[in-house]
């Protein structure tokens, strides 16, 4: 598998087939029993990665500031680059008037808003995100989906992203890997049709959207099958 720089790369699979841990493996948390990842860097300047994970991460001690603008103080980048930095990253999430907020005053997509902004903001090779927003209702969601696409036009950063939502992957993706029931392989590896910049609520009104929905829920539809026929049945087990 080949992911092209400055692409939005979009995974989805059945349940347990390995999508996190793939995402694990390439932040660095895991390692791998066989294979290998090869990254082409272009500054070695820059972190490698960035990751938004799927619960809430930012740390609770920290402003809204202070947390966008944790990994540059860790690298020890300039102030002055800091602060344009940060300012910039809050301004295109909305989180400017809460810049002196702590996390408890946030609510969930505010939080995950913080979050978008920190990775962001960190300027990374490459942008993991382990289902950030599975846990916002549907509203929250599409709003945070529409920002999180105006920022990655502004700055085409590579990005992958794992979800269960297959709206969600073609709303976001250039690409979307389906992976099979586990263990994990690639089953296919789909474009996305749709040109940027995109308008999330429009898109989906679009009769192609719905027949790549259909097409990815077939996939899907069959790995659950297949998984479920292979599963071991209980056996009944009498005291006579």
């Amino acid at each position: 598998m080949n992911i092209a720089d400055g692409s939005f790369f979009v995974i989805v699979g059945p349940s347990g087939c390995g999508k996190t841990t793939l995402l694990r493996i390439l932040a660095g948390l895991d390692q791998p029993t066989e294979g290998s990842v090869d990254i082409d860097r272009k500054s070695p300047a820059k972190p490698i990665n960035s990751m938004v994970f799927q619960g809430e991460s930012i740390f609770p001690w920290m402003t809204v500031w202070d947390n966008a603008a944790f990994g540059l103080k860790a690298r020890r980048v300039a102030n002055a680059e800091i602060t344009d930095t940060v300012k910039y990253f809050l301004d295109r999430t909305g989180l400017t008037p809460f810049a002196d907020a702590f996390p408890h005053q946030l609510s969930g997509g505010m939080k995950q808003r913080v979050s978008i902004a920190r990775a962001f903001a960190n300027d990374p090779e490459i942008l993991l995100m382990d289902e950030p927003f599975s846990a916002l209702d549907e509203q929250n969601k599409t709003i945070l989906q529409q920002e999180l696409l105006r920022i990655w036009d502004e700055t085409r950063k590579t990005v992958l992203f794992i979800t269960h939502s297959v709206d969600e992957a073609i709303t976001l993706g250039d690409q979307i890997m389906i992976m099979t029931a586990a263990p994990g392989r690639l089953k296919s590896l789909l474009t996305v049709p749709f040109e940027r910049p995109r308008n999330v609520i429009e898109m989906r009104a679009n009769p192609e959207y719905g027949t790549m929905v259909r097409e990815i829920w077939q996939y899907l539809a069959e790995e659950v099958s297949q998984s479920n026929a292979v599963a071991p049945r209980k056996q009944d087990i009498s005291n006579g």
